[in-house]
């Protein structure tokens, strides 16, 4: 499906303001200089603007033109797991690759209620403890149904070695939350006792060329092994 050209020109915009090329409160391109840059209508450049006002990333000022919003959303910053054992240590057990079209992940894939997706569910192991449940549910065209289950042990290196596609380099919406009692199902998987909490990440992973998701994953994780940090730097 091809991406309207107002949502192309937005989007690249946007990236523009989040990762720092422009900063806040600068003043923002004219009409004339957007319809200019990217050869198109002033209808196409209205609404790209207009969405990007409506978003919180740009505002306007009577008589003195549009600009760089002060208080933007999306700010970049660091966020990363801190692993709290050696990665020589852990084993990537793969369950199961099955085709699924469970309704509410069709929905949050974008696909049609009568789509599949591929669904791979996977435990991480440290010295025999289950300390990550992994569910991953990637649309059909990414994954090789007919691979053993090892081969996908590393999802995304496979995905890079063999549809050229960098995971961690395309957009995400990542949610982090604690669980309190971890569920029975959840609490098994992760040989918890009865009323452990658990940490549950939630990331919705977006192809950067169509706007479309590639992959939604939710990971279970034990809270004794599990801890991140953040750091905010205004770009």
């Amino acid at each position: 499906m091809k991406i309207p050209k107002y949502q192309v020109i937005k989007n690249e915009l946007k990236n523009a303001i989040v990762t720092g090329c422009l900063k806040n409160g600068q003043k923002f391109y004219t009409e004339a200089e957007l319809i200019d840059k990217y050869n198109v209508s002033s209808i196409t450049v209205i609404r790209a603007l207009n969405d990007l006002v409506k978003e919180g990333y740009l505002v306007r000022h009577q008589g003195k033109g549009t600009f760089i919003s002060r208080s933007r959303k999306d700010k970049r910053v660091q966020f990363s797991d801190v692993e709290l054992y050696p990665f020589s240590e852990e084993h990537v057990y793969v369950h199961e690759i099955i085709q699924e079209n469970v309704p509410e992940i069709l929905k949050t894939l974008q696909l049609n209620k009568n789509a599949h997706y591929i669904a791979i569910r996977r435990t991480r192991t440290v010295n025999d403890t289950p300390v990550i449940y992994h569910q991953s549910y990637l649309i059909k065209s990414l994954i090789d149904t007919s691979k053993p289950l090892a081969y996908y042990t590393s999802i995304y290196e496979r995905l890079q070695q063999d549809r050229g596609i960098v995971m961690e380099d395309e957009p995400y919406e990542e949610t982090n939350s604690i669980v309190y009692p971890a569920p029975l199902h959840i609490s098994q998987m992760l040989n918890l006792t009865k009323g452990e909490p658990c940490a549950k990440q939630m990331r919705l992973t977006y192809s950067a060329a169509t706007g479309k998701p590639l992959e939604y994953a939710v990971a279970y994780k034990r809270w004794d092994f599990y801890k991140f940090t953040i750091k905010g730097n205004e770009v």
